[in-house]
C-alpha cells in the first residue's frame, strides 16, 4: 500500500525588513534557519524530513532581489527572488546569455518555473543543477550580504561539494551578477533526462563559443558539465584542446573525450556510472559540433 507524503512540519515564518536583520537572525539561529525565496526545493525536503528547518526567512523584496537589470557598460544583474520564467523571457537574456535562457526553459516543468529561482538553483550546489554550467561558463558571481556586510563570491570558488558552498551562517545571497558577453557568442544548454521535461539531468552539457584572435584556432570554446562529478564541472582540457589547434571534427572528438575522462560520475537510480561517462561523451561531441557550426555561420 502506497503512503502519501507527511505534511509539512510546522516552522515559523519571519520577514526581516532589512538585509542586516535576515543575516543576524539567520547567523543567531544557525542549523535551524534558512532563506527563502523561491522555496521549490525547501518545501519538498521539508516535507520529505530531510531538512528540519524551524524557521524560514522570507527574502523577497529586500535589496533589489526581486529585480533583474541588463546594464550595457557592466552586464546583468539577477536578484535572488526573480523567477526563472522571468529570466528567460527577459530580452536582453535572450539576446546576451543564449546558453542561460537555454538552461532555464530545461529546469523541471514551466509551472515551477514560476517559482524556482536561479539563485536557488545555485546555492542549493547540487551537481545536476541546470542552470550552474552557464553561470560558470559566463563568469558568474554572487553579491552575498553577511553578518559583517557585503561581499562578492566568485562561482568558479563557490561549490564545495553535494550541497555544500561558500556560504556561512547569516549569509543571504542577493543576486547574481553576469559581465559583459564577449562579442559574437553563442551556446546552448544540452539535457539527457529519462523524460522529455521535469526530470533531473542524467547528464547535462553547457557550450558557448566566440571568436578570439589570441587563440590559435581563432576561438575560445567552453564546456562544463552536470551530473557526473560532486560539484559542477567545468572542463578547462576542452577549451584548451579547441584553442590551440584548428577546430575539426577531429579535435572535436579529442575534446569531447578529454570530458570524458574528466567525469567522476557515481551510481544511482537514474543511471549508471558507466552509462554517464560514455553519454558524456557522447554529449558532449554532439553540443561542440552544433556550437562550432554555430559559430561558422
Amino acid at each position: 500500500m502506497l503512503e502519501a507524503h507527511p505534511g509539512l512540519p510546522e516552522f515559523d515564518y519571519i520577514k526581516p525588513k532589512t538585509l542586516a536583520e535576515a543575516s543576524r537572525f539567520l547567523a543567531d539561529h544557525a542549523g535551524e534557519a534558512r532563506p527563502l525565496s523561491g522555496g521549490t526545493d525547501i518545501f519538498v525536503r521539508m516535507r520529505d524530513g530531510v531538512w528540519k528547518d524551524k524557521y524560514l526567512v522570507d527574502i523577497k523584496g529586500l535589496d533589489g532581489t526581486d529585480e533583474i537589470v541588463y546594464d550595457p557598460s557592466k552586464g546583468l544583474t539577477i536578484g535572488a527572488a526573480v523567477a526563472m520564467n522571468r529570466v528567460s523571457a527577459h530580452p536582453d537574456v535572450k539576446k546576451h546569455y543564449a546558453a542561460l535562457a537555454d538552461a532555464v526553459d530545461k529546469v523541471a516543468s514551466y509551472q515551477l518555473r514560476n517559482r524556482a529561482t536561479i539563485v536557488g538553483n545555485i546555492c542549493n550546489a547540487s551537481p545536476a543543477g541546470d542552470t550552474i554550467g552557464a553561470c560558470l561558463l559566463l563568469g558568474g558571481a554572487l553579491d552575498v550580504h553577511g553578518v559583517d556586510g557585503a561581499r562578492t563570491e566568485p562561482l568558479a570558488s563557490f561549490f564545495e561539494g553535494p550541497g555544500s558552498t561558500a556560504l556561512k551562517p547569516g549569509d543571504v545571497v542577493t543576486s547574481l551578477r553576469l559581465p559583459l558577453p564577449p562579442k559574437g557568442l553563442v551556446g546552448r544548454y544540452y539535457k539527457l533526462g529519462r523524460n522529455k521535461s521535469s526530470d533531473l539531468s542524467i547528464i547535462g552539457v553547457t557550450v558557448v563559443g566566440f571568436p578570439d584572435k589570441r587563440a590559435a584556432s581563432g576561438y575560445r570554446i567552453k564546456l562544463a558539465l552536470a551530473s557526473v562529478a560532486p560539484t559542477p564541472l567545468v572542463v578547462a582540457q576542452v577549451e584548451e584542446i579547441l584553442a590551440a589547434k584548428p577546430v575539426t571534427e577531429q579535435t572535436i572528438a579529442e575534446a569531447a573525450q578529454a570530458a570524458m575522462d574528466a567525469c567522476t560520475p557515481i551510481d544511482d537510480v537514474r543511471a549508471s556510472a558507466r552509462y554517464r561517462k560514455m553519454m558524456a561523451r557522447n554529449l558532449s561531441q554532439k553540443a561542440l559540433t552544433e556550437i562550432w557550426n554555430q559559430l561558422g555561420r
